[in-house]
């Protein structure tokens, strides 16, 4: 499982959480996005790719954040560069990705 650093947006207020996780999951074979933990607790108010095959593709990951009020982009290069490794090692099948 991969696990990086990123700003997360809430696009209604511009909050940001950069302290925000993004990562490849592969034995969910998904990719995954953590924000906005809780006060109270551990709990997180975005938590995306935690079920089998839930997300292949970052675009369907970003499509997903944007749809509850979140967005993770820009990202850096690096990052995206190494999660793209990260799948193409670890998945069990390749899957062509473009994140716009």
């Amino acid at each position: 499982m991969s696990r990086y650093t990123i700003t997360v947006t809430r696009t209604a207020s511009r909050h940001t959480d950069p302290d925000a996780i993004i990562g490849y999951d592969r034995p969910l074979q998904t990719f995954f996005l953590q924000a906005f933990p809780h006060a109270e607790g551990e709990d997180l108010e975005l938590w995306l790719g935690a079920d089998l095959l839930e997300f292949e593709t970052l675009s369907r990951l970003r499509t997903a954040a944007i749809a509850r009020g979140f967005d993770f982009i820009p990202l850096a290069s690096g990052v995206l560069h190494k999660l793209l490794d990260d799948h193409a090692r670890e998945a069990h099948h390749a899957v062509s990705d473009t994140l716009i």
